[in-house]
């Protein structure tokens, strides 16, 4: 799920994200970067993230992002990135 990584370098390139307990607290992230964030998630897995998971703590780290992404299927032997959008 390196992809994560990616995604989140194109929203703020000027950060490094790997190993960062809450992007938020840091001012890594904020509410914008949040919409843009799930946005880019949903395009990227070809998915569609409830609302009811649109919290930040569901989006304050990578793990945070991968444990989500787990639940919509996405790793392992479920959705793989549907890269034809790119």
């Amino acid at each position: 799920m390196e992809d994560i990584n990616a995604i989140l370098k194109n929203i703020r390139p000027e950060f490094e994200f790997a190993g960062v307990n809450d992007f938020f607290s840091l001012g890594m992230l904020d509410s914008f970067d949040l919409t843009v964030l799930i946005s880019a998630l949903e395009e990227h897995y070809a998915i569609t993230i409830d609302g009811t998971d649109i919290l930040p703590e569901n989006f304050q780290s990578v793990a945070a992002i991968r444990s989500l992404l787990t639940k919509y299927g996405v790793g392992g032997m479920g959705i793989v990135p549907d890269n034809s959008r790119n």
